[in-house]
């Protein structure tokens, strides 16, 4: 790799940032209706052709009121149109008779979500978003800041959307002390393991037992090099620090971009995490395994997609930690091998991994109606199914057990950015007890030292968001091995260097003084 040259180009390149279109509070209307189309355009986002017609019209009468909801797709490059269309005519043939509610389905593919679903945002084009405390821009934490999110506080109570999860989730996801987002039930806890490709592991004879950090696993990379694979550890284009290193530190931002601060589990404190040594040894970690070759530089300019575990291009990856690691196998086509590298954490974002909000633009008939869809989903197999697995027959089947098979490369979504594991049918790799599986996984989580901090980045947002840029310029290429070994530690330094000419000793200093307020007051 031309490791000196990539991270010019990098440097060349980050400071790029799209910045989220905030929305009116409860102003403006999205504009539907029953006879909307669906189409998709070159870059294989789906769109809405509404005919021009208000929403606002079917009020408390009792009329159908519709509303436009909005998703990203993990499972497939690019969503298929005319499937898109059929699964959402057939959602609603399906809840005629039971709400007076019609949706207008859009999915977009996961690479250009954020910056399509951003766009709509700003239209007013959206009144049911799929978002998660991870996602950049059109995050939880964006979107509460920027008003783009309806207060559904007041509609919850006595919903079959309330009642179909204990309080306590939604406790965990409510921002000063309302409730805005409606979590996917799922592992609402966070850990994280190594994932290897079983091919693989049979044919090394791989001891994943012995797999204590991360460091252990050079001999195995060594293997998948010798392989001949493009991608001996594919990191997914994803800046590993703040998963990896999650027994050490709670990353309380719940974003990659802003790694840089996090409270220290041992000391209870808020530290900057880039000048541990911590950070140092992971980055020289990644640095020296690119130089080996086992990291692709494909990760570092994120050139590689969503799809790419799909192939046998890589040996090794990570995982998110779930009751049932064998959906990995039906996601990836591919059976594969987990162990777990960290523990396993209760936060102030874990329950936000995958969640639902109403947006600000919404009237108050089409609130109540996306309150009314989401507690249908939420409670019926029926509509969870054809929501998250497409047509029966055509997107999946129904084996001798009952459970799913996914046939489909026309319309195919997962259980966790859809419904509630509790209701979702398990697929056919899947125990009969999966529902039981995940309730009893979320209860037994270390419960974090900081878990109900969140922090109000408004006071300092210009500085908050000049250092994700930094980020940009100097973290990502660090944990992906775009730095050569030979120049990490002055490389952190320049970071460094950078980040405070941001501004952000400001920003620990901001965090410093809430964490410390909100630590004296429980």
């Amino acid at each position: 790799m031309k490791i000196k040259k990539l991270m010019a180009l990098v440097l060349a390149g980050a400071m790029t940032a799209t910045m989220l279109v905030g929305c009116g509070n409860n102003t403006g209307s999205t504009t539907s209706d029953g006879g909307s189309t669906t189409t998709t355009d070159n870059g294989g986002s789906t769109t809405t052709d509404n005919g021009g017609s208000d929403a606002e019209t079917p009020a408390a009468s009792g009329d159908v009121v519709t509303i436009n909801v909005t998703r990203a797709t993990f499972n497939l490059a690019n969503p298929d149109s005319a499937q898109v269309q059929k699964v959402q005519d057939a959602i609603n043939e399906y809840i005629a008779d039971k709400i007076n509610v019609q949706i207008v389905l859009t999915d977009i593919g996961s690479g250009e979500y954020t910056d399509k679903a951003n766009l709509s945002l700003a239209n007013n084009e959206i009144n049911l978003l799929w978002t998660a405390s991870w996602e950049s821009t059109i995050g939880t934490n964006d979107l509460v800041p920027n008003n783009a999110v309806y207060d559904i506080t007041d509609l919850l109570p006595g919903t079959a959307l309330y009642n179909s999860m204990d309080e306590g989730q939604w406790e965990a996801t409510k921002y000063n002390g309302r409730n805005y987002f409606i979590p996917v039930y799922k592992d609402n806890v966070e850990g994280y393991d190594l994932m290897a490709r079983k091919e693989l592991v049979d044919k090394y004879g791989w001891d994943l037992s012995t797999v204590k950090k991360l460091a252990d696993i050079e001999p195995m990379l060594a293997d998948a090099k010798a392989e001949g694979l493009k991608y001996p550890y594919l990191t997914q284009k994803t800046a590993m620090f703040y998963r990896w290193y999650i027994d050490s530190f709670d990353f309380f931002t719940a974003d990659a971009t802003a790694n840089w601060v996090a409270v220290d589990r041992s000391s209870n404190t808020v530290v900057e995490t880039i000048l541990t040594p911590e950070y140092k040894e992971f980055c020289t970690l990644m640095a020296q395994w690119a130089e080996a070759g086992y990291i692709s530089e494909d990760d570092v300019t994120k050139t590689t997609t969503d799809t790419t575990t799909q192939t046998q291009d890589w040996g090794f990856s990570w995982w998110t930690d779930i009751p049932v690691n064998d959906e990995a196998n039906s996601r990836y086509g591919q059976d594969v091998v987990m162990t777990p590298l960290t523990g396993r954490y209760a936060h102030s974002t874990s329950a936000l991994g995958s969640c639902y909000c109403v947006t600000a633009n919404s009237t108050p008939e089409q609130a109540q109606a996306c309150i009314d869809f989401m507690g249908l989903l939420y409670t019926d197999s029926k509509l969870a199914d054809l929501y998250t697995f497409g047509i029966e027959g055509e997107d999946f089947t129904y084996d001798a057990n009952g459970h799913v098979t996914q046939t489909s490369d026309k319309y195919n979504h997962s259980m966790w950015e859809s419904a509630s594991a509790t209701i979702v049918t398990p697929l056919d790799n899947e125990p009969d007890n999966k529902a039981d599986l995940y309730i009893s996984f979320n209860g037994g989580a270390n419960t974090s030292c900081a878990a109900g901090f969140r922090f109000d980045k408004e006071p300092v947002a210009a500085q908050f968001s000049a250092c994700q840029n930094v980020f940009e310029t100097y973290g990502f290429p660090l944990e992906n091995g775009g730095v050569p070994a030979s120049d990490v530690e002055s490389t952190i330094d320049a970071y460094y260097a950078a980040l405070n000419e941001a501004g952000y000793q400001d920003v620990v200093n901001e965090f410093v003084s809430q964490y410390d307020a909100w630590k004296a007051a429980n």
